[in-house]
């Protein structure tokens, strides 16, 4: 299967998962507990091995794979910064005239929220590299405010963004028709300890966020008890 069908089967697995978990909301007037334990995006695929001479099938889920960008202050940032972490990403650009301020406001709040605890970082990727430089995006990360090491705003290869973003499930990418000349996505997406997409939320939106917040020690707690 080519990238781009793959890329296409996880966006419709996100939205089909998306549907039902509204339709659950919406339809669950009962007490009941919720689950602990968030769902997995993407495709699923299966893998055989023998153990004592026994088949064994193994579910493997998708996975963000490798990268490196350089972030505000000109660090290089790869899958070992994340390494053991959850993380929140977007993608979104400086000179944006028309989500981004919302969004940077919201993912403030889960900066604001998880700052002190080393096991949560942030990513968000500008899909628009040729102006936005490692200067530009200091300069950015002055007026919010914030400490590299914590939230990591990256700049590189805009094909490489452009791909990443493609296994986000986002959509990012150069629009002559949309204000500011970039379309892409609203969403932030929250990833666990092994590189998995384990939620998306609209990130202009305030009680979005909350739940994001909210699951985030969700994932922290799950590797917790996988520890025991």
């Amino acid at each position: 299967m080519s990238n781009r069908n793959k890329i296409m089967n996880l966006r419709n697995g996100l939205a089909a998962a998306a549907l039902a978990l509204a339709s659950t909301a919406f339809y669950g007037c009962d007490n009941s507990t919720p689950q602990d334990t968030l769902p997995i995006y993407g495709e699923r695929e299966p893998v055989e091995r023998t153990v004592d001479g026994k088949t064994v099938i193994d579910t493997i889920y998708h996975q963000i794979p490798d990268f490196a960008f350089v972030n505000q202050d000109s660090q290089r940032v790869t899958q070992e910064t994340v390494a053991g972490k959850v993380y929140v990403t977007d993608f979104f650009f400086t000179s944006c005239p028309t989500i981004c301020p919302k969004m940077k406001t919201q993912m403030l709040r889960v900066y604001e929220a998880y700052k002190d605890n080393p096991n949560v970082v942030l990513l968000s990727h500008s899909i628009d590299p040729a102006h936005d430089t490692v200067a530009v995006l200091k300069d950015y990360a002055e007026r919010l405010e914030i400490e590299t090491e914590k939230w990591h705003l990256l700049t590189g290869d805009k094909d490489s963004i452009y791909d990443i973003a493609g296994n986000y499930l986002a959509a990012a990418r150069e629009d002559e028709g949309a204000e500011g000349g970039f379309s892409h996505s609203g969403d932030f997406y929250l990833i666990d300890q092994q590189r998995r997409i384990r939620g998306h939320y609209n990130g202009t939106e305030e009680e979005d966020v909350d739940r994001l917040i909210q699951d985030i020690p969700r994932l922290l707690n799950e590797r917790k008890d996988e520890k025991k």
